[in-house]
């Protein structure tokens, strides 16, 4: 089972960038299908960038134009480049890792965006 860890986090400003990075141990993050997701504070966790093992990719509505979900398989690690920020985007921002066997989440990195 691989293990992810998340970087990147911080404090930005309405309008700006944010590039998280998932890094991943124990296997091949080409073969496996990995997420993004968020927690605001008294909200459910939601997808918000998916990209599976062939390349696809799939948004949540609200970041559709603005966030991009990528991968590096030289350096086994899954990228989330945020721009045009909005104070919305504000949450803990989790890793997954799926395989058919298994999935593996990481232990989250905050994201606060301010007006």
């Amino acid at each position: 089972q691989v293990q992810v860890v998340e970087s990147g986090g911080g404090l930005a400003q309405s309008g700006g960038s944010l590039r998280l990075s998932c890094a991943a141990s124990g296997s091949n993050l080409s073969v496996l299908r990995m997420g993004w997701y968020r927690q605001a504070p008294g909200k459910q966790r939601e997808l918000v960038a998916e990209l599976t093992s062939s390349g696809r990719t799939t948004y949540t509505n609200s970041v559709k134009g603005r966030f991009t979900i990528s991968r590096d398989n030289a350096v086994n690690t899954v990228f989330l480049q945020m721009n045009s920020l909005e104070p919305e985007d504000t949450a803990v921002y989790y890793c997954k890792a799926v395989s058919p066997f298994w999935a593996s989440w990481g232990q989250g990195t905050q994201v606060t965006v301010s007006s």
